[in-house]
């Protein structure tokens, strides 16, 4: 990102650290990203002022952050959004913070800062109370819990507008998926905002989110991470229901994905594209085709390519789309090829092409094992090996008690504090779970349930947001829907499993234990009679349900 402000940034590390104790004086810390508008907004109007950055560079030791680059930096400093503003003691503990700030509020924080320093020291700094609790309340996992969640939905719903919640109005695309299943008509009426409202008509994608509860107030910033979600999200939705209104954002969005994300030279997704300067999004199809094109951060990171090869698969699976397959195929063997290291995620390209060794993050690791496990249902069994080797890593790293850290404990700042994230453990604990029926391992579904009774003691108090925990509960409890297929990868049997309208369901091609040809569906401890045509296959999906 070009840097207009006139301030001494430094990179995070201990050198940054070293200098603030030396000087006694606090570190303030910038978290800030390519697509943020307001970010760019702030270097402009209040970095670049002169006598704040002079001010700045005199009693404080400043920090840039790039959350994408750096998330566990990102998620032990985020003051609700970015830019954060973060001012922190020399040992990387927190003083105070706060998101935006124009010039008047940033001169009035720095001498706020100042004072409380020269007054009370590192007496007035603390660490994060998500930092200080104990590991979160075990408990028994039952269909209450699934209920639990249907309710928030379904108290959160926005009967007017449509999604959940007042503002601001995010796609939420595990809630999509979630009420999928249990509440079709709030789900389509969700789906059918989410694509009326965040949807670039012109270019396709996804924005990012809409500030105001009648999803106005756009923000123009297209992720890959959410993306590539929402692809899966509309593709599941089209399974459902048949109807081209959601395969169709499903397929502009994988337009914009291989047009203007695609990173040729390094045959994977870049990270995300910026509002743009000139508000192009705001203008008439002829204005915007002469306007110039918003920035992209051509960066590939390894857990948004993930999340885009799982969605162009399940898109592939369900329309038998070359174009998805293709550059998901492309992707994939970049992610495998170039950013995977003894089942180690890389987080970045970049990262890869250092001598370190790789940081294992958990997120990461999670989104991996979800394409791996997706790629080996769809088009490729053999990438169950790499899978494999990934929930072994992740295991082996970060497995602490009965659920996972986000990343190793170590670093400098707050990086030596763990933090146990839920939706990592939740994605996680789901890839396992695939990965038990698809391998065969029980080990990995034990591990699945450990992982998820150790947040059930406060699964009452989870919200929509996290609607794959209860997602993942109802898999374990009841057990998928499960499809062994004797035949290759896009075999007349093996696409007719993957069609059955189930998005829940676990597809094994080149199943091992039944004749060439024929097929079965499996739920808990009820197996069907084997199947030779899709028709018998339906059918028989049924004996299992019912």
């Amino acid at each position: 990102m070009d840097d207009p402000t006139r301030v001494e940034w430094r990179e995070w590390g201990q050198a940054a650290f070293d200098e603030a104790t030396d000087a006694d004086i606090p570190v303030l810390l910038s978290l800030t990203a390519t697509w943020c508008d307001h970010c760019h907004e702030m270097d402009a109007e209040t970095y670049a002022e002169p006598r704040i950055a002079a001010n700045i560079n005199d009693s404080f030791v400043p920090v840039r952050v790039d959350v994408d680059r750096h998330p566990r930096v990102r998620d032990r400093y985020n003051m609700g959004g970015f830019p954060s503003t973060v001012f922190l003691a020399p040992n990387g503990e927190v003083l105070t913070g706060a998101g935006y700030l124009g010039p008047d509020g940033m001169r009035q924080v720095l001498d706020s800062v100042r004072t409380m320093w020269q007054t009370k020291g590192s007496g007035a700094a603390r660490i994060p109370r998500q930092l200080r609790e104990d590991n979160p309340p075990a408990g028994e996992l039952t269909p209450a819990i699934e209920q639990a969640m249907l309710g928030q939905l379904s108290e959160t719903y926005d009967e007017t507008a449509g999604g959940w919640g007042q503002e601001p109005k995010f796609p939420l695309p595990d809630a999509l998926e979630f009420a999928l299943k249990r509440d079709r008509e709030m789900a389509l009426r969700s789906y059918d905002a989410v694509s009326a409202n965040l949807l670039d008509e012109y270019e396709g994608g996804f924005y990012r989110f809409a500030t105001d509860r009648d999803w106005s107030g756009l923000q123009h910033e297209k992720l890959l991470d959410s993306n590539g979600a929402l692809v899966r999200a509309f593709a599941n939705a089209y399974l459902h229901t048949g109807k081209d209104e959601y395969r169709e954002p499903a397929e502009r969005t994988i337009d914009y994905l291989t047009v203007t994300l695609w990173n040729g030279d390094a045959d994977a997704f870049a990270n995300s594209q910026a509002p743009g300067e000139d508000a192009a999004h705001g203008l008439d199809a002829t204005d915007r085709a002469t306007a110039d094109e918003p920035p992209v951060d051509d960066g590939v990171f390894a857990g948004p390519n993930a999340l885009a090869i799982e969605g162009l698969l399940t898109y592939y699976a369900y329309t038998d789309d070359e174009r998805a397959r293709r550059y998901a195929e492309r992707a994939l063997e970049t992610l495998r090829e170039e950013l995977l290291v003894d089942g180690v995620v890389t987080h970045t390209l970049e990262d890869a092409a250092s001598d370190d060794d790789p940081v294992c993050l958990l997120t990461n690791q999670a989104r991996a094992l979800a394409a791996l496990t997706t790629a080996a249902s769809t088009i490729e069994p053999s990438v169950l090996a790499d899978a494999t080797a990934i929930a072994d890593a992740t295991i082996d790293r970060l497995h602490d008690g009965d659920s996972f850290l986000d990343g190793p404990a170590d670093g400098v700042g707050l990086l030596e504090h763990s933090l146990r994230p839920l939706d990592a453990n939740v994605a996680l604990a789901d890839g396992l779970l695939e990965l038990a029926v698809l391998s065969g391992e029980d080990r990995y579904r034990n591990l699945a349930r450990e992982t998820l009774e150790a947040f059930a003691g406060a699964s009452d108090r989870f919200g929509v947001q996290v609607a794959r925990y209860a997602t993942a509960v109802s898999r374990l409890l009841e057990g998928p829907l499960v499809l062994r297929v004797a035949a290759d990868p896009g075999s007349d049997l093996h696409r007719a499993a993957l069609r059955l309208a189930d998005h829940e369901k676990v597809v094994v091609p080149d199943a091992d234990a039944l004749e060439a040809g024929t097929a079965r569906a499996e739920r808990g401890d009820r197996v069907s009679d084997p199947a030779e045509t899709p028709a018998e296959l339906s059918e028989r999906v049924q004996t299992v349900l019912d």
